[in-house]
């Protein structure tokens, strides 16, 4: 693709895209002839269509005039991105995808094709017609699988590469029911399972609330409970799984939105002894100091009742780790120090005021 991007150079934009689509289906084929380069093709090509187009591509793409829908630079930052241009082309042409999903599914069970096709065929999947359930439902089970992964990748670089993607599920799909009924209701209860996942990661805390009036009904549940207990367990059972420390601080921190909904006593439970698994030194977790504190912020603010037996337990079993005490006595003195120095500070402003005004 960065060959292509190179040599092709010819206005309109389509022409662009169509020679795009060329390379996309040549690399494709390469993967579906040689086994042994197979894996290392397709990351290859996942990791071109995803990559963000430069400024000379981007005039070519944005400067198009026959093509009334160009693709617009949203996602974080203005950043703009092959699949973008690509999964807009394959809505607006279809027939110039076809040949590549032909591939992809050829190549189903091989690691990044679900992602390749989740990112070309986002959108594609809920504007075409497609009258097989069967193939409806593989297509929709793939981008929920191949969204998983991309969304991980995420994650685990603390980067919102992908936020384009997230939005338009949630956006565009999930609280669109027009699209949403458009893919079997399995696929639909997998999506919205999903995007509980990772709705917070993406900074969309504000969209929590119709997203849950929007939530699929469950066959489990009279047992699980209402939409926001599908919510926190899918949430709770996230936090369990990170590992990057920056990704899990901003979890603790935009989890104040579960702030005054109402939990089964079950769920409640549940949510409530994750938070409490990081507020512990030592294993398993081996949570560090930021991520103690946090999810004792989390804790205090979410089940503000017990909150203090809490805190003494906790001293208690610290207590049984004399190897913690060193550091946590020298971080209280700092914290001590820390606190007087700001109030010396605020205490020397306010006098300065009032001498100013007098």
């Amino acid at each position: 693709m960065r060959k292509m991007e190179k040599s092709s150079s010819t206005p309109p934009s389509s022409s662009y895209l169509n020679a795009l689509t060329l390379e996309i289906e040549k690399k494709l084929q390469r993967a579906k002839a040689s086994a042994s380069q197979r894996r290392n093709l397709l990351q290859e090509l996942f990791a071109d269509i995803a990559l963000e187009v430069d400024d000379r591509a981007r005039d070519i793409i944005l400067s198009g005039k026959e093509d009334t829908n160009s693709p617009a630079e949203d996602g974080a930052g203005g950043q703009l991105c092959f699949y973008n241009v690509l999964a807009d082309y394959y809505v607006r042409v279809p027939e110039s995808g076809k040949r590549i999903l032909d591939l992809i599914v050829q190549l189903w069970s091989q690691s990044f094709a679900s992602n390749i096709f989740s990112l070309l065929f986002h959108k594609w999947l809920f504007d075409a017609h497609l009258d097989s359930n069967e193939v409806l439902l593989r297509y929709s089970s793939a981008l929920v699988q191949g969204a998983t992964n991309i969304f991980w990748i995420d994650i685990q670089t603390n980067t919102r590469h992908f936020q384009t993607l997230f939005s338009y599920l949630l956006e565009e799909v999930a609280l669109e029911p027009k699209r949403l009924n458009k893919i079997p209701v399995q696929a639909q209860r997998d999506l919205f399972l999903l995007l509980s996942r990772f709705l917070l990661f993406y900074n969309l805390g504000n969209k929590l609330e119709i997203f849950l009036k929007r939530f699929p009904v469950f066959p489990n549940a009279f047992l699980v409970g209402g939409p926001v207990d599908f919510f926190v367990i899918e949430l709770a059972d996230q936090l369990q799984k990170l590992k990057v420390e920056p990704v899990l601080l901003h979890y603790l921190s935009q989890i104040k939105v579960l702030q005054g909904m109402e939990l089964r006593m079950t769920t409640s439970t549940r949510l409530r002894a994750c938070l409490y698994s990081f507020t512990s030194p030592g294993g398993p977790m081996y949570p560090t100091r930021a991520v103690r504190h946090a999810a004792w912020e989390a804790l205090d603010l979410l089940f503000p009742v017990g909150q203090y037996p809490r805190h003494l337990i906790s001293l208690f079993f610290r207590l049984l780790y004399p190897w913690c005490w060193p550091s946590s006595c020298c971080n209280f003195i700092v914290a001590c120090i820390k606190t007087i120095f700001c109030s010396l500070v605020r205490l020397l402003f306010s006098s300065w005021e009032k001498l100013r005004d007098n």
